[in-house]
């Protein structure tokens, strides 16, 4: 199946809600395109290759753009099946075949193969994977740390997803309830190995909470610091 993954916001980063479910995707033999389209051209080549497309949602603002992909996508192929996956997907606008919130992965890649299923909202834990960032943009495309008069090219990765807490301000004790879920050492760790041979030189974490689990989130910090003490 060919898949074609959008993601159009993620804080000026280069989207890890691209290269984590384009890694699940292409392990289980699906070719994937991704298109970022806060600096790339959703092109109608893009659209025609494609037999599936999913758009990424992690925040507000992501959705309110997705919304306008959705409308791109359904006056160019009406008949083309369209998916929204992350933290908004329950409250897009736009009507589309399915909604994917929570731990998304494992219904996507069901959703993938083909499978006839509505709408899931999953907490169970994702079999995820070391990302592939195969395919996205160069990180001199995204924003750069500026520190002491000089700039440095940042990779953002996640430790964990969702959060302990559940501030009523937060969307995102609405999906997760004050659960989290974390990302192993090993894949996170293997990831800044990737960003920094990529010419990353700072690291940011996009967790809700970086300390949502302390000891887990520290080794890794440890771990990395030690390998890359610059």
């Amino acid at each position: 199946m060919r898949i074609l993954l959008i993601s159009t916001y993620e804080l000026g980063r280069q989207p890890v809600h691209l290269a984590s479910p384009a890694a699940s995707l292409r392990a289980a033999g699906h070719e994937v395109r991704t298109v970022d389209s806060s600096i790339e051209e959703l092109t109608s080549a893009d659209v025609v290759w494609a037999d599936r497309v999913g758009i990424s949602v992690p925040m507000h603002t992501a959705t309110r753009i997705a919304d306008e992909v959705v409308r791109t996508l359904r006056a160019e192929r009406p008949e083309l099946p369209v998916c929204l996956y992350g933290l908004y997907a329950g409250v897009a606008s736009e009507p589309v075949d399915v909604r994917f919130e929570g731990e998304y992965e494992p219904a996507l890649l069901d959703w993938a193969e083909g499978a006839d299923i509505g709408d899931i909202r999953h907490l169970g834990r994702s079999k995820l994977r070391v990302l592939d960032r195969a395919g996205l943009p160069d990180l001199d495309s995204y924003a750069r740390l500026e520190r002491s008069g000089s700039t440095r090219l940042v990779g953002a990765v996640e430790a964990s997803h969702g959060c302990r807490h559940r501030c009523r301000h937060c969307p995102i004790p609405a999906i997760y309830d004050g659960r989290i879920r974390i990302v192993s050492q090993h894949d996170v760790l293997a990831d800044i190995e990737n960003l920094v041979a990529a010419g990353a030189t700072h690291i940011t974490f996009g967790d809700a909470d970086f300390l949502n689990a302390p000891a887990h989130s520290l080794a890794i910090i440890e771990s990395a610091h030690r390998a890359h003490p610059g």
